[in-house]
Order: C-alpha cells, then structure tokens, then sequence
C-alpha cells in the first residue's frame, strides 16, 4: 500500500476514534509493524508543520488534537465549566502522587501535613488520579497513581518527561534540606 493511503488511514482512524489508540492498535488495522507507524506518524507532524493539527503520542498510543498555540481562538467554542480549576492543594497532591505512584491517602497526608480527602476526591472527579489497586497491609488501603488525563493536560506523554527533583537531605529537625542540584 502506498505511504500516502497509509497516512489517510491513520489520520482517519484517529479522528474517528477521538481518544488514544494504542500503537498496537494501529499496528493490527494498518498491518504494519511498530517502527513504521512511528515513522509515519513522526512524517505526518512534519507534514502539518502550518496546519493547526497534530498526532500527539500519550504512554503508547496516539491522538489527534489541535495545537497548543491556537488554545485562545479555541476555547471560547466550549463551556469552561468542564475545564480543571485546581487549587495550590490540588496541584501539591497531583505533584506527590506524579512523583510517587502507587501512593496512599495516608502517604499523602503524610507528606503534605494536612487531611487530603477533598483534594483526592476532587482529583478523581476531574479523572487526573485514578486508582492503582490496594496496599498488602492492615485495612487494605487504596493506592492512587495519575491517569492518561494527567498526561494530556499536562502535555507530556509519560511520567518519565517530568522534570528531575533535586536531591535533598533531612536535617537535625528532620526538615528538608536542598543539596547541590546537580547539573547532568
């Protein structure tokens, strides 16, 4: 099948499916093997370099989605209600359970020194946390890690494009200390 056909194909299925399709997705309708859809897909963005579109890839799939920079003349199409308005607590939560998936309730309260129940419910509701099973320990407690959601609002397509904390250490009154941040 000629390249061109192959790249319509793509572009139609992830249109039409309107959310991730996951590589092996793509994989099985187009018959292709893995390294050529990413060829293709990385082909495509090149080819929509001054178009509004682009393939955006989120852990191990795609999805079609407008450009960043055209957030303002978008945004006024759909009612703002359904758009995450997060509070300093929320977004310290989201932070702690980013960095530390598989994370409880009781962990994060922790951490943070106050009760995070609203937060986490909050979180859950705006589908940014989800849960990741439970703890093999007295009451079984509930484990959180982030979702696909997380990633797309926060535009990076794994965990691992989070940016590095710096090392730290606790001093004599067990508060954080900050040592040199090393530069890589």
């Amino acid at each position: 099948m000629e390249i061109e056909k192959i790249k319509s194909i793509i572009e139609a299925i992830l249109f039409a499916a309107g959310r991730i399709v996951e590589t092996k997705e793509l994989m099985m309708m187009t018959e292709l093997p893995r390294e050529d859809i990413e060829k293709i897909i990385y082909d495509m963005n090149n080819d929509n370099k001054n178009r509004g579109l682009e393939i955006i890839k989120v852990e191990d799939g795609y999805q079609l989605a407008t450009k960043k920079e055209y957030y303002d003349y978008i945004y006024p199409l759909f009612d703002n209600r359904g758009v995450p308005n997060l509070s300093n607590a929320a977004m310290e939560t989201l932070a702690i359970i980013a960095y530390n998936p598989k994370i409880t309730r009781s962990e994060i309260e922790n951490i943070r020194g106050v009760n995070s129940d609203g937060t986490i419910y909050k979180l859950l509701e705006f589908n940014l946390i989800e849960e990741a099973g439970k703890m093999d320990a007295p009451g079984r407690p509930t484990m959180y890690k982030t979702t696909k959601d997380f990633l797309k609002v926060f535009g990076v397509s794994s965990l691992d494009e989070l940016p590095k904390l710096p090392k730290y250490k606790l001093d004599e009154n067990e508060q954080i200390v900050i040592d040199e941040i090393i530069e890589k």
